[in-house]
């Protein structure tokens, strides 16, 4: 007798944020046609002698063939987009883990990691 592959469902989307942190959540998912949910988003501070802002963890959930797409048009694009944020400036965008699976369904988790600066 052979088990059956249990599914697992995929985190839900997290409940809507304001401010910069939304705006950045928007516009990362832009570059994603607007497709994916946002799982898990970590804010944390992050200064230098010369510059102060935060230091933004977004892992992103891709499920359907067409929001699959989207996370490879993502994982393309992200570190060589120029963001048109409001008071901020991307120092740094990467992409730092992705996650392809295909059983029991087709699921791409990226993981980026963003560097926004305080535009003075």
């Amino acid at each position: 007798m052979r088990a059956e592959p249990i599914a697992t469902p995929a985190p839900p989307a997290l409940p809507q944020r304001r401010g910069g942190a939304a705006r950045l959540e928007r516009a990362v998912l832009a570059l994603a046609g607007n497709h994916g949910r946002v799982v898990e988003h970590r804010e944390r501070s992050w200064a230098s002698i010369t510059f102060a802002g935060t230091r933004h963890t977004l892992r992103i959930v891709f499920d359907t063939p067409d929001a699959i797409a989207g996370g490879e048009a993502l994982i393309a694009s992200l570190p060589d987009h120029e963001f048109a944020l409001p008071a901020r400036l991307v120092a740094d965008a990467t992409v730092s883990a992705v996650d392809h699976v295909l059983q029991p369904a087709p699921q791409l988790t990226v993981t980026c990691e963003i560097l926004l600066l305080e535009d003075s």
